[in-house]
């Protein structure tokens, strides 16, 4: 009787031990995927078990499934955090290229629009028996509107800012088709009172009829009134980026024999400028001395100033025409 008796104590023991150790064990877990719009079932497993009901394991937190049955691992703030940094190290190391792309991209389109002036430009030439396009000051261009281009740029309000009517009655404005766009580098963001400037670039002042300035500041030079008349095309610029504190009327101009920077190239492009040439080309020119390299803002290179080393001015007057014979 008490072999039968220990027997059964036996057997109860047993049967609460399978019961705890299978209420402690692990859901299984199953793998599911999708095919053809139905849930079909791809295998069963255990998940690990955590360390006690509702708590973490050592390696993380264990949350139910919001999908069935089961639990599985979140992530530690630990875990989390090594994630947030491996994100900021690859931004860190992505934004310096892709701000260079976007650079270099502003500088073709730069290039682009210069290259489209000078293909108006010699176009002009080719409908009006070789004469260059008019390139008047400031005063000859609000009395007359004969111009290449007809506005006048300020940090104010002047209508010359905004007023793309001031492009399109230019007269190579019927060689572009009116385009507005064009007359502008995309990295300039000069902002006037009145709003942003609707022009970046300006046209060399011995290039072109300047009415009443011919001859007004470098007589020593050629004044090239027909596109025969340049000795080197390739040698001579037409169009560039000017700096946006000096730029107002279309006409680039700089006492030669001073060496004092009156009109200031602009260095948008990583300190440099795009210029085209009488024969079609364009190329982009780093300046090499820092004080030509000034900040593109009001300000940034108002007035004259002294073109010390004379190094940027060299290279510059040298495009810029050829001394005049001796009478």
């Amino acid at each position: 009787m008490q072999t039968l008796e220990a027997i059964s104590k036996l057997g109860s023991s047993r049967r609460e031990e399978a019961q705890t150790s299978k209420e402690s064990e692990p859901p299984h877990v199953g793998c599911y995927r999708f095919e053809r719009g139905s849930l079909i079932l791809t295998g069963i497993g255990k998940a690990s078990a955590p360390a006690s009901r509702g708590g973490a394991s050592p390696s993380g937190a264990w949350v139910r499934s919001p999908h069935g049955p089961g639990l599985r691992r979140g992530f530690t703030l630990i875990e989390l955090l090594v994630v947030i940094g491996i994100i900021a190290l690859l931004a860190a190391l992505l934004l310096p290229a892709l701000g260079h792309a976007k650079a270099k991209a502003q500088g073709a389109g730069c290039a682009n629009h210069v290259r489209q002036l000078s293909l108006a430009w010699l176009l002009y030439a080719d409908e009006n028996a070789d004469a260059l396009v008019n390139n008047h000051g400031i005063q000859e261009t609000l009395r007359l509107q004969q111009n290449w281009v007809n506005n006048v740029e300020d940090w104010l309000s002047g209508d010359g800012n905004t007023n793309l009517a001031t492009l399109t009655s230019g007269k190579l404005a019927p060689l572009l088709s009116e385009a507005t766009a064009v007359f502008k580098c995309p990295s300039d963001r000069s902002l006037a009172e009145n709003g942003p400037r609707i022009r970046s670039f300006a046209m060399n002042s011995l290039v072109g009829d300047p009415g009443e300035l011919t001859n007004r500041f470098n007589p020593q030079l050629v004044q090239f009134f027909r596109l025969a008349e340049i000795p080197t095309p390739a040698n001579i610029y037409v169009f560039l980026d000017e700096h946006p504190d000096t730029i107002n009327d279309g006409f680039f101009m700089n006492r030669w024999v001073e060496y004092r920077w009156g009109n200031l190239p602009a260095s948008y492009h990583n300190g440099a400028a795009n210029l085209s040439f009488a024969d079609g080309h364009v190329e982009g020119h780093r300046w090499v001395v820092g004080d030509t390299r000034r900040p593109a803002e009001h300000g940034g290179a108002s007035g004259t100033f002294i073109a010390a080393p004379p190094t940027d001015f060299d290279w510059l007057r040298e495009r810029t025409s050829v001394p005049r014979a001796a009478p």
